[in-house]
C-alpha cells in the first residue's frame, strides 16, 4: 500500500547522490511530500512536488501509478532514477508519456561574478521598473497563467514571504518578466524564470535572473537552476552557471 511518509528522511538513502533541490524540499518537509511502499522502511519512493515527480529505489508499478488526492493537475514531469524506472513509466503510461531531455546545471556556490551581475541589472531601460515580489505582486502572479509558477507552490503570501524570493520587471506598473523561487529548501531556492511572450528577446529575463541571484547571495541562499531546454542552458551560462549533464524525464499528459 502506498503511503505518504510522515518522516520523509526514512527514504533519504533511496535518493542519495541525487543533486536535485526539489527532492531536498520534500525530504526536509519544506514543501511537497515523499510517498513510498512502506511508512518506515521503504524500498521504493516518490518525491512529489508541484509538476515534478522523482522515482527512486526499486521500480514499483503501484507507486509510479499513484496519484494523491491532493494532486489536482493533469500534467506531471516524471524523472526516473534509472533506466528500469524509465521503462516502467513507458509501459505504464504508454502514449500519455513523452520522453524528453532536460539539462542539469552544476551547483557551484562560489562561481558568480557579483559585479558582472550588477552590470547586467544596470542595463534595464528607464521605461521599465525592477521590483521585488511583495504581497500585491504575489497575488498578481497567482492570478495570471504566464507567471503563476513564480508563486504557485506557496499556499499563501506568508509562506512565500517566509520561504520564497522573487523579482519582476514592470512596464507601466504591470509585470512583464520575472524570476522567482519555484520551490525552496533550507539554504536555497530553485529558480523559475519567464517573460510575457510579447516582451521576449529584449534581455529582460537576463536582468531578472541577475537580480535574483544577487538577492540570493546577499541572503546566503543558493540559487539552483535546472534547464528545460537549450535556451535555458544558454541563459544560465550567461549568468555564470556551468552545464553539468543531460538527463531523461517523461512529460505525462492526463496524469
Amino acid at each position: 500500500m502506498i503511503t505518504k511518509l510522515q518522516n520523509p528522511m526514512a527514504a533519504k538513502d533511496l535518493f542519495a547522490g541525487w543533486e536535485e533541490t526539489l527532492i531536498w524540499s520534500c525530504l526536509q518537509k519544506v514543501m511537497g511530500g515523499i510517498y513510498g511502499d512502506s511508512a518506515h522502511d521503504p524500498a521504493s519512493a516518490m518525491a512529489l512536488i508541484g509538476d515534478f515527480c522523482f522515482l527512486a529505489g526499486m521500480p514499483d508499478t503501484e507507486l509510479a501509478a499513484y496519484k494523491p488526492e491532493t494532486c489536482q493537475q493533469d500534467f506531471m514531469i516524471m524523472v526516473p532514477q534509472n533506466q528500469q524506472w524509465g521503462e516502467l513509466i513507458e509501459q505504464l503510461y504508454q502514449g500519455k508519456a513523452k520522453k524528453v531531455t532536460r539539462y542539469a546545471i552544476k551547483k557551484e556556490p562560489d562561481v558568480f561574478d557579483k559585479e558582472k551581475l550588477r552590470q547586467m541589472t544596470d542595463t534595464l531601460s528607464p521605461e521599465y521598473e525592477l521590483k521585488m515580489i511583495d504581497e500585491g505582486l504575489y497575488h498578481y502572479c497567482k492570478e495570471h497563467t504566464w507567471c503563476r509558477d513564480f508563486v504557485s507552490q506557496y499556499a499563501d503570501y506568508e509562506a512565500y514571504r517566509k520561504y520564497g524570493l522573487g523579482v519582476v520587471i514592470l512596464k507601466d506598473g504591470v509585470p512583464v518578466s520575472g524570476a522567482s523561487s519555484y520551490t525552496s529548501y533550507p539554504g536555497g531556492i530553485e529558480i523559475e524564470i519567464d517573460t510575457k511572450e510579447e516582451y521576449r528577446r529584449r534581455g529582460l529575463a537576463t536582468i531578472c535572473g541577475a537580480k535574483l541571484i544577487l538577492e540570493c547571495l546577499q541572503r546566503n541562499l543558493y540559487p539552483s537552476w535546472d534547464a528545460q531546454n537549450l535556451w535555458s542552458v544558454s541563459l544560465a551560462e550567461k549568468l555564470g552557471y556551468h552545464f553539468d549533464h543531460v538527463y531523461t524525464a517523461y512529460e505525462i499528459c492526463e496524469y
